[in-house]
C-alpha cells in the first residue's frame, strides 16, 4: 500500500538552519512526493570566538576603583538571526509573486523560532507544516520520509 505524502504538487519545502538553506519542490504529488532542489543558500558565519578579536570592554562603576566587565556582541548570534530576516524576506517576495501557495519548514529550533518571528502573514498563511529539525546535511529521500511522517501526524 502507498502511503500519502500529503504534500501538494508544487509545495515548497524549505530546510534550513541558521547558515543554509535548502529551498525544495514536490514535482509529485500528494501520493507520491518527488521533492527537487529549487535553489540553495549559504552564508559564511564564523563561529562567536573568530569574531572577538579583543578582551571585552570594561566601565568604571562610579567613584569607586570597581570595573566591569561589558558583555560582548554575539556576532555569530546576529548573522544567524540576519540569515533567517533574509529567507522571510525571499519567501515574501515569492509568494506575492504566486511562486508557491503551500509551504513546509523544517529548520533547527534557533533557526524556526526567529523565522516565524519574521515571517510575513501572507508566507504564515501558506504553511502547512514546520518541524524543528536539522535535516540541512540530510540526503532528500531521508527529507521525503521525514517530512512524510510529519504530515501524516497532523
Amino acid at each position: 500500500m502507498t502511503r500519502k505524502s500529503g504534500v501538494p504538487h508544487d509545495a515548497w519545502v524549505l530546510i534550513a538552519d541558521g547558515e543554509k538553506a535548502l529551498y525544495l519542490v514536490n514535482k509529485g504529488d500528494e501520493m507520491d512526493m518527488n521533492l527537487v532542489v529549487r535553489d540553495k543558500d549559504e552564508q559564511d558565519n564564523p563561529k562567536a570566538q573568530d569574531w572577538a578579536a579583543n578582551r571585552p570592554g570594561r566601565f568604571n562603576d562610579g567613584p569607586s576603583v570597581h570595573r566591569s566587565a561589558v558583555a560582548d556582541t554575539d556576532w555569530h548570534q546576529l548573522e544567524k538571526e540576519r540569515f533567517a530576516k533574509d529567507i522571510a524576506e525571499q519567501l515574501y517576495k515569492d509568494v506575492q509573486k504566486g511562486r508557491f501557495k503551500d509551504l513546509i519548514i523544517v529548520a533547527s529550533r534557533p533557526a524556526l523560532a526567529e523565522l516565524r518571528k519574521e515571517l510575513h502573514q501572507e508566507v504564515a498563511d501558506c504553511i502547512r507544516l514546520d518541524v524543528a529539525k536539522v535535516l540541512t546535511n540530510h540526503p532528500i529521500d531521508e527529507i521525503e520520509t521525514l517530512v512524510s511522517r510529519e504530515m501524516e501526524n497532523t
